[in-house]
């Protein structure tokens, strides 16, 4: 189980890694030709706004998958910190057993949004490119992000500690006597 759950954690951070980087890359020298074409030549990339758009929609959700695996994502905790560690560990089990079905759930509904899109056969109005493609990757960063919830919920499960992913423990988890 530990060897299967190594091997999805490093094949989906890759992923998340490789998405996000280049995304951003693509963003910068897509920015810094615009401005040099604007402010040098007197000509903007007609099609800049919106590939940094496209761009903004992979980072927001490939970047919300790696948000979860690094624990790094927004978390209520006011209620959270004054539980006993018992308590702790059974919270967080639930959130993120119910995380990961919530967003399972989202990412199998957003399926049909991108292929009613493939159905209009709506393309960007400044690439013509077809715009399903471009939204295919909500339904991949929710399903990611799912996973990871997913593998914190197996990691409660199946390890000492209370687990906000497979590679953040909470050290602060202190038994208040509660």
């Amino acid at each position: 189980m530990r060897s299967a759950l190594v091997a999805l954690s490093r094949g989906t951070e890759f992923i998340e890694k490789f998405v996000i980087i280049l995304a951003i890359l693509l963003m910068m020298v897509n920015s810094t030709a615009n401005a040099i074409g604007r402010y040098a030549f007197g000509k903007s990339l007609f099609f800049s706004e919106e590939l940094n758009q496209f761009l903004i929609v992979s980072v927001t959700f490939f970047g919300f998958a790696y948000a979860v695996r690094k624990g790094r994502n927004i978390r209520m905790t006011a209620v959270y910190d004054t539980l006993s560690r018992r308590s702790k560990k059974v919270i967080l089990t639930l959130i993120s057993i119910t995380t990961s079905m919530l967003l399972a759930f989202l990412a199998y509904k957003s399926v049909f949004y991108v292929l009613e899109i493939k159905e209009l056969n709506r393309l960007s109005p400044a690439l013509q490119f077809p715009v399903y493609i471009i939204y295919s990757v909500i339904p991949v960063g929710l399903f990611m992000a799912s996973l990871q919830y997913l593998i914190a919920f197996i990691m409660n499960v199946t390890h000492v500690g209370i687990w906000h992913s497979y590679e953040v423990e909470d050290n602060d988890a202190v038994d208040v006597g509660v």
